[in-house]
């Protein structure tokens, strides 16, 4: 049992009045095990794509790795050392905050529910960091008076959208930040061949658009098709396959040429999907697909809704050995 999980296990057994100076002491212990995982990560200037600097302190996979490596490989000046991550829960877990707390970059947090604002008083980051947390429902019509009544606009070091549903459409309304570094969740159920996305809808909610949770977000296709138009480089996914990456194209072309072999989208193998009753039945490939076939998406650069269940081709013949442990066929479709 690794040093962070034997600490999370012993705080079970505290005594309520002990708990806030246990989590301290934990949160210290990842620290300094992040801060030796970065500086190994950072005298990396040439890997063979992102999974290589992949590690975790605060991020629920391997993006804190990823991140600190680019920040260093892009050389972000410090008049840019600051974040906006939204879609944050409790802002526990999340693909800032070791940023904020490693690099001590100033930040604004947001998301719809009031974890957020409780936990960074509970843990003392309002006042040992310049961070401003945000309880807000956003929309794409809303993010923009969101950001620059926090203070925010211009160049900013990082940007991170986790919505759980109109991230696409969000990303796409930014104008009032241009961010170095950008990083998106995608959906890897939607495929690598489409550029879809659900359609846009002020109100969504993942957890009652569809029972499964399955049905959320934006394809890799999708982000990288936006990507693109707004001057940002794909420059790969994390090993879970549920983060995308992209830097701006000045800072780019400093170091992705010769620093990134291999950039790749990779798909995700995770079995996250709900019962009708909401507990977890790990169905997983292509049967997660099937279960939100008849859910519209609308293509991104056409504009043309359809049913998931009607396109002819959704995932590359790369996805689908990768997914289903088996070659595809010459000429072979799926659902």
């Amino acid at each position: 049992m690794s040093l962070k999980s034997t600490l999370k296990a012993a705080s079970r057994h505290l005594r309520p009045g002990l708990a806030s100076e246990f989590r301290s002491l934990q949160s210290d212990s990842s620290l300094t095990l992040g801060q030796m995982a970065a500086w190994r990560v950072r005298s990396m200037e040439t890997i063979e794509s992102l999974q290589d600097v992949e590690f975790s302190v605060s991020s629920q996979w391997g993006e804190d790795g990823i991140i600190d490596w680019l920040i260093e490989r892009a050389g972000i000046p410090a008049r840019l050392h600051s974040f906006i991550e939204f879609g944050v829960q409790s802002y526990r877990v999340s693909n800032t905050r070791f940023l904020l707390q490693l690099r001590n970059w100033r930040g604004l947090i947001m998301d719809d529910g009031p974890e957020a604002l409780l936990s960074v008083k509970a843990d003392g980051l309002c006042w040992k960091y310049d961070l401003t947390a945000k309880q807000a429902f956003i929309t794409r019509d809303n993010i923009n008076d969101l950001i620059a009544s926090a203070g925010f606009s211009g160049e900013v070091g990082l940007l991170s959208i986790d919505v759980d549903g109109n991230d696409y459409w969000v990303w796409e309304a930014i104008t009032a930040i241009n961010p170095v570094v950008f990083v998106c969740e995608y959906n890897a159920v939607f495929g690598d061949v489409q550029p879809i996305s659900i359609p846009y809808d002020p109100g969504f909610s993942r957890a009652q658009a569809h029972f499964s949770h399955l049905y959320f977000g934006a394809s890799i296709a999708a982000l990288r098709s936006l990507a693109a138009r707004k001057g940002y480089r794909f420059v790969g996914t994390n090993l879970a396959a549920n983060d995308a990456f992209f830097v701006r194209e000045d800072y780019a072309q400093r170091f992705v040429d010769r620093s990134l072999r291999n950039i790749r989208a990779l798909p995700s193998k995770f079995r996250e999907s709900r019962n009708r009753e909401g507990q977890l039945n790990y169905i997983g490939g292509l049967d997660r697909l099937q279960a939100i076939a008849t859910m519209p998406v609308v293509n991104t650069v056409t504009g043309q809704q359809t049913s998931l269940g009607d396109l002819k081709r959704v995932y590359s013949d790369v996805w689908l050995s990768s997914m289903t442990g088996q070659s595809a066929q010459p000429g072979s479709e799926q659902p």
